[in-house]
C-alpha cells in the first residue's frame, strides 16, 4: 500500500495468478485522441501516474480523425520518461485495414498488428496483449501459439482476452496447459451495477483458474453517472446524447435502479459514479475496473474512490436493489453470448 501526492492510498493487486501488480483502477484510454484532445489526454495520463495509477488500457482500433489512442499514449509515456512505470495493455483482433488479413486473431494478423502497435506506442514491449473479442474463424491453437511466440520474442510479457465466454476461456487455458504455451492472465468483460451477469459463471471460472477480471463499462457508459433521469432527455455532452445508448441499456428499469442507488450514494456522501466504482472494486474476483476519464475532473473523482470505505451493509443494500447475477441493462449478453448464438446459427430476436 502506497500513498501518493494527492493523498490517495493505492493498494496494488496481483493480475490473476501472475506476479504482475497493478493499481485497483485501470486508466481507459479509448477516447484519447478523439473525444479527449491530445494535450488534455497527455495531462490526464501524467496525473494518473503521479497519483499511483500504473495500469493503462488501449487498443489498436481506438482512433480519432487525427490521432490514434495508441499514438497519444505512446507520446505521453515518452515525454515523461514514464514507460517503465506503467503496465501497458492494448488489444488486437478488430479490423485495421481493407485487406482480408487485416482483422481477426490469425497468426498473420497478430504478428503484423503487434509490430504496428509497438510503433504507435513508441515502445519495444507490450505488458498485456489482449484479444479484443472471440474470433471463431481462426483455430484457437493458432492464435495461442502466435501469442506465445510474441512472449518468447520479448515483444509481449503477458496475454489476456476480452469478451470471451467462460467455455472459450477454459478451452484456451486447457490448450495452453497442454502445449506449454503462455496462459491468459486476464479477461475483460462488461460489468456494472446494472448488469451483473458475469457473476453467474465467469467470476467463478476466473477465480478457479487464476484469471484477473478487468471490467469495462463500470459506469454503464454513463448511465451510472447519475446524470440520467427517468422521463428526461439525455443531458448535453453525455455519451447518450453524443453517440446514443440503445433501449436495451438505457431504459426505465435501469433508471429505476439508478434512482434507488442515488439514495444510497447520498447517504454515503459520495457521487453516483463514485458509489458505483466503489462497489465494483470490492466485488469478488475483480482486479481493476477500467475508468474512461474524458476530463481531469473525471480522473480526480475516480481517484477519490480509493479512499471510500465499503462495508458488508453497503453490499447487502445493493444486492437488494439489483440481485447478484441479474441485469436490467444489457452489456454482457450482447457482447458475449450473442456471438455464441450467432456462431451456431441462432438469430437475434
Amino acid at each position: 500500500m502506497l500513498n501518493f501526492a494527492g493523498g490517495n492510498t493505492v493498494e496494488y493487486r496481483q493480475l490473476g495468478r501472475s506476479g504482475l501488480r497493478v493499481s485497483p483502477l485501470c486508466l481507459g484510454c479509448m477516447g484519447f485522441g478523439s473525444r479527449t484532445p491530445e494535450d488534455e489526454a497527455i495531462r490526464i495520463i501524467h496525473a494518473a501516474i503521479q497519483e499511483g495509477i500504473n495500469f493503462l488500457d488501449t487498443a489498436d482500433c481506438y482512433r480519432g480523425e487525427r490521432w490514434s489512442s495508441e499514438e497519444v499514449v505512446g507520446k505521453a509515456l515518452a515525454e515523461g520518461g514514464l514507460r517503465d512505470r506503467v503496465v501497458l495493455a492494448t488489444k488486437v483482433t478488430t479490423s485495421m485495414g481493407e485487406g482480408p488479413n487485416d482483422w481477426g486473431s490469425s497468426r498473420a494478423h497478430i504478428m503484423a498488428a503487434c509490430e504496428a502497435s509497438l510503433r504507435r506506442l513508441c515502445t519495444d514491449y507490450i505488458d498485456l496483449y489482449q484479444l479484443h473479442w472471440m474470433d471463431f474463424t481462426t483455430p484457437l491453437d493458432e492464435t495461442l501459439r502466435a501469442l506465445d511466440d510474441l512472449v518468447r520474442q520479448g515483444k509481449v510479457r503477458y496475454i489476456g482476452c476480452s469478451k470471451f465466454a467462460p467455455s472459450r476461456l477454459v478451452e484456451a487455458l486447457c490448450l495452453s496447459d497442454r502445449f506449454g504455451w503462455t496462459r491468459f492472465v486476464s479477461e475483460q468483460p462488461p460489468y456494472n451495477l446494472l448488469d451483473r451477469r458475469i457473476e453467474n459463471e465467469l467470476v467463478y471460472v476466473c477465480l478457479r483458474h487464476g484469471v484477473g477480471i478487468i471490467p469495462w463499462a463500470p459506469l454503464a457508459t454513463g448511465i451510472l453517472s447519475g446524470r440520467h433521469r427517468k422521463g428526461q432527455a439525455p443531458p448535453n455532452g453525455s455519451r447518450a446524447s453524443h453517440e446514443g445508448i440503445g433501449p436495451t441499456r438505457l431504459n426505465d428499469a435501469a433508471l429505476d435502479v439508478v434512482e434507488a442507488l442515488r439514495s444510497l450514494a447520498q447517504a454515503k456522501e459520495v457521487t453516483m459514479a463514485q458509489f458505483s466504482l466503489a462497489w465494483i472494486i470490492h466485488q469478488p474476483g475483480i482486479t481493476a475496473p477500467i475508468i474512461g476519464c474524458r476530463t481531469m475532473d473525471h480522473l480526480t473523482s475516480a481517484l477519490e474512490v480509493l479512499d471510500i470505505e465499503w462495508t458488508e451493509d453497503d453490499r447487502a443494500q445493493v444486492d437488494t436493489l439489483i440481485p447478484p447475477g441479474s441485469a436490467v441493462s444489457d452489456y454482457y449478453d450482447s457482447n458475449v453470448y450473442q456471438s455464441l448464438r450467432a456462431e451456431v446459427g441462432l438469430k437475434q430476436r
